[in-house]
């Protein structure tokens, strides 16, 4: 079976434009018109604008400023240096008022909209409209409606105007008054001015108040910044987590009440906190709390990597990723699956989220999955649960990754060492079931797709940034913002030379570019410094062509950028063949023409333009619920380090898992599950990697496998009914049941439920090797990365690293068979229990033995083997089985066709 490849306008293809009212429905964010929508733009450019320079110069830059010189206007620079706190206090402000300005607060549709309705309508029905009871309560209700509601989610509310308001305050406190800051930090809250000190003016109309003189202004928006942080986490996240962190600050307060003496529980108690102690450290503290590890890291390393894929999006790099899939994969056995497949890791690379992912790619490949004969629950489970693996895919990731930078001291590169086997393993186990199910249902390819070649001709350099980043990553071991910083840099210069090439212009784009890297390099050589410093009146010392070389050569992009800009200006109806932008710029481009009564849209450097400040608006709109997401979990550490309570849960849950590690992996895999329903892969990290990551490394089990595991169970929890966000989202594409549309989004990631237990038991699966030293060194230093060295050294690589992953990748291909029910042809119930016992065996055998070997020791009986000898056998097993099934069916399968051919013939 087959099917012709189709344009995006066939039925069946869901618009870009219902694409994107899908992902805010979803997401509950407002859709704004007018001057709410022209703020969140600004607002949005500001907070990307301010992290790009984080991202360029760090916490010390200066900002350029017009002024008068003796009458005459100059350009003075002024010197802004920040602590890191004052860095994360801005970032989470800026998040902040966007939420608020993005997300309503209620669309009537809450606990206390409901109820409040129902007591107004109860009071009407008893004294009667006209009743001054039932108007005041009428009364009452128009003013919550007015203050708070937005049903339509089109409006900011006062609530809005007043909680933003307050943001802003918060970040311009930490501006003005940190000597007051670092100063309580030693002495206490209480220690600092109250706010009729701070604001004079306020102090005849507040002076007098109990409330105001007997608390600091510190404490007071400390307090205010945690209620709006738990408001905005309500608002993007949803009520569960809100209520999970607000539990947390609860306990911190009142934990104490906890008696010592009660079995188990007992280990929960912790000292009596007060207030000011409680918001002192999770809200003027990097160490832990609002502004602790979780925004450090989304100050230095996510936000960055949001922005590099947006910026990739908005350049077309997405819909060419998804061409190229179905260029390589197309016109194979079930094609546009496994177009999807390859699709969704693209884009999973460049946005890092299961919805957007899911719903923006699935736009495209759902419709021509359910055309060439997959059901529409099949065909949207297969792209919630590939573009769930996109926060797993090396070598951007998700969030998490760059968490697991910080929390275990591990460089990037090594981060993406560890993740690229299970990755790889994940995406080919989704492929194998597509391909089985295509032999299933008789499934074929698209008729019609383009060739790669011709493909990668037109869109090569799409490929620049990713082993550009790699590179930075990797070969020069560049920090991961400095890494980002660099290939963003790239790509804009790259989008921009494009953007100018064309047969007509390509002679000046390439003469401009020599003579602006000429004139630079002669300039460095003579007088020692750039053409822009001797503008301004610098000095230097003459270089040699070689040292100038090495000076002007890196700033190739920049001087490309400026070829680009150049060219344009000059070039202004310039086309080119190449370069295919978001048709999202297009749009912008065209409506400023309407607005300016100019036809910009026509206008190449204008639309180049409108693609950089679009990218830096849309970066910041994605990045919103990851920096309240990290703001908010952050809080659950800080309660864990100020209460102490760290050592006792971690008695506590080795009490309750009897020393066995099965246990405690199943315990950690289902809390990952359970608490990652419905919330972002991120909060789901932090939060397990407090509580439970700690525990798992006592087992003995490798740090940083530990955190993986942690990361993996967290993205399955996307695609896991009764809460599936990915899979749910897909079913709106697909339009196919969502309950159905989750379950075989969970049953295609059985492979990832597995793979987990595979490399925290055999380490070498994610080339992890125990040191030579180990049991001189603590607990969580006692693994590292794999060299060239270890790899050659046969004794080790073949049984700790080559066997347990072509274990792994052969008990893929028997989980397909187990799932799907067919390998060369259809699989008996017997069979699968086989084909399930094999893949057990081949992926993770200890998982098996472990639970055995617990057993036995709940019985009292004490068991002594070579745990590596026992693997390889259990391994063996398990290839054996499965070479057997797979020989059987295959037999079977040639049989039954043979006589369907012969009579077709």
């Amino acid at each position: 079976m087959s099917t012709n490849n189709v344009d995006g306008g066939e039925e069946g293809e869901i618009s870009r434009e219902e694409a994107e009212e899908l992902i805010e429905e979803i997401e509950r964010r407002r859709s704004l018109k007018g001057l709410a929508a022209l703020a969140v733009a600004a607002i949005g450019i500001l907070f990307s604008l301010f992290q790009l320079i984080l991202a360029a110069k760090s916490f010390t830059f200066e900002i350029p400023i017009l002024a008068l010189e003796n009458g005459m206007p100059a350009i003075t620079s002024y010197q802004v240096s920040l602590q890191l706190l004052q860095a994360n206090a801005i970032h989470v402000a800026f998040a902040l008022v966007l939420t608020f300005l993005m997300f309503p607060a209620s669309m009537g549709d809450g606990f206390v909209s409901r109820n409040l309705g129902r007591v107004v309508d109860g009071v009407t029905e008893s004294f009667g409209e006209e009743n001054p009871v039932s108007r005041a309560f009428e009364g009452v209700r128009g003013v919550f409606r007015w203050a708070f509601l937005d049903p339509n989610r089109s409006r900011v509310t006062p609530f809005d105007v007043v909680s933003m308001i307050a943001a802003f305050l918060s970040a311009f406190y930490f501006l003005t008054e940190f000597s007051e800051i670092q100063d309580m930090r030693v002495f206490g809250l209480e220690s600092g001015r109250p706010v009729t000190e701070i604001y004079t003016f306020l102090d005849p109309i507040l002076g007098a108040v109990p409330f105001v003189s007997e608390y600091s202004y510190a404490m007071i928006l400390g307090v205010v910044g945690v209620l709006l942080v738990l408001e905005a986490t309500r608002r993007t996240l949803g009520l569960p987590l809100m209520l999970i962190v607000a539990s947390f600050i609860v306990y911190a307060r009142w934990g104490y009440l906890i008696s010592s003496g009660t079995p188990f529980i007992g280990l929960l108690a912790i000292p009596e906190l007060t207030w000011p102690d409680i918001v002192q450290n999770l809200w003027y503290n990097t160490e832990n709390g609002v502004f602790g590890i979780p925004v450090t890291v989304s100050v230095s390393f996510i936000y960055i990597f949001i922005l590099f894929g947006s910026f990739l999006e908005m350049s077309g790099a997405g819909q060419w990723f998804i061409d190229l899939a179905y260029a390589a994969t197309g016109k194979r056995k079930g094609g546009p699956a496994k177009a999807s497949i390859l699709a969704s890791g693209f884009m999973g690379t460049i946005s890092g989220s299961s919805i957007a992912n899911t719903v923006t790619t699935g736009a495209f490949t759902i419709p021509l999955m359910k055309r060439s004969g997959y059901s529409p629950e099949f065909s949207g489970a297969v792209e919630s649960s590939a573009s769930s693996g996109g926060q797993i895919l090396p070598p951007v990731m998700g969030a998490a990754a760059f968490l697991m930078v910080q929390y275990t001291a591990t460089p990037f590169a090594e981060i993406i060492i560890l993740a690229t086997i299970p990755a790889i393993v994940f995406f080919f186990g989704v492929w194998v079931m597509v391909h089985l199910k295509a032999v299933q249902e008789g499934i074929g390819g698209l008729e019609e797709t383009a060739s790669l070649v011709s493909h990668l001709k037109f869109g090569w350099f799409y490929l620049v940034p990713i082993f550009l980043l790699l590179y930075y990553l990797i070969v020069e071991r560049l920090s991961v913002s400095r890494s980002a910083w660099f290939t963003l840099v790239a790509l804009v210069a790259l989008i921009t030379f494009i953007a100018a090439y064309s047969e007509k212009t390509r002679i000046s784009l390439f003469g401009s570019l020599a003579a602006i890297f000429g004139i630079e390099l002669v300039s460095h050589i003579i007088t020692g410094v750039a053409v822009t410093g001797l503008l301004t009146g610098a000095s230097g010392t003459p270089l040699s062509p070689g040292a100038a070389f090495a000076i002007v050569g890196p700033r190739v992009g920049w001087y490309a950028m400026l070829a680009g800009v150049l060219t344009m200006l000059y070039h202004t109806d310039v086309e080119s063949k190449f370069l295919d932008l978001n048709p999202t710029i297009q749009e912008s481009a065209e409506v400023a023409g309407e607005k300016t009564g100019r036809d910009l849209g026509e206008n190449q450097l204008f639309r180049v333009g409108t693609f950089v400040v679009k990218s830096m608006d849309e970066g910041a709109r994605t990045a919103v619920p990851v920096v309240i997401a990290v703001a908010a979990a952050g809080i659950i550490p800080g309660v864990i380090s100020v209460s102490g309570l760290g050592p006792n849960l971690t008695s506590l849950l080795l009490a309750l898992s009897g020393g066995s590690i099965v246990i405690m992996l199943l315990v950690t895999a289902v809390a990952s599950i359970i608490l990652g329903m419905g919330m972002p892969t991120t909060v789901t990290y932090i939060i397990l990697i407090s509580m439970l990551a700690t525990p798992l490394v006592e087992f003995g089990i490798p740090l940083l496998a530990a955190h993986l595991f942690i990361l993996y169970f967290g993205v399955i929890a996307d695609i896991t009914p009764p809460v599936a966000v990915a899979a749910y989202a897909a079913s709106g594409v697909a339009k196919s049941d969502p309950f159905e549309t989750g379950v075989k989004a969970f049953s295609l990631s059985l492979n990832k439920a597995i793979v987990p237990f595979a490399f925290v038991l055999a380490p070498g699966v994610v080339l992890l090797r125990e040191k030579a030293n180990a049991a001189e060194l603590p607990i969580r230093e006692q693994y590292r990365v794999v060299g060239f060295s270890d790899l050659a050294q046969l004794s080790y690589s073949v049984p700790e690293i080559l066997i347990p992953v072509v274990g792994v990748f052969l008990g893929v291909i028997a989980l397909g068979a187990t799932v799907i029910g067919t390998l060369y042809g259809d699989v008996n119930r017997g069979e699968r229990t086989g084909f399930a016992v094999s893949a057990l065996l081949l992926m993770a055998p200890r998982l098996l033995s472990a639970a055995v070997f617990d057993l036995l020791g709940f019985a009292g009986v004490t068991v002594s083997v070579d745990a590596l000898v026992l693997d390889l056998s259990m391994r063996a097993v398990g290839f054996v089985i499965f070479v057997v099934l797979a020989a059987k069916n295959r037999r079977e399968s040639t049989s039954t066709r043979e006589p369907k051919e012969a009579m077709s013939a």
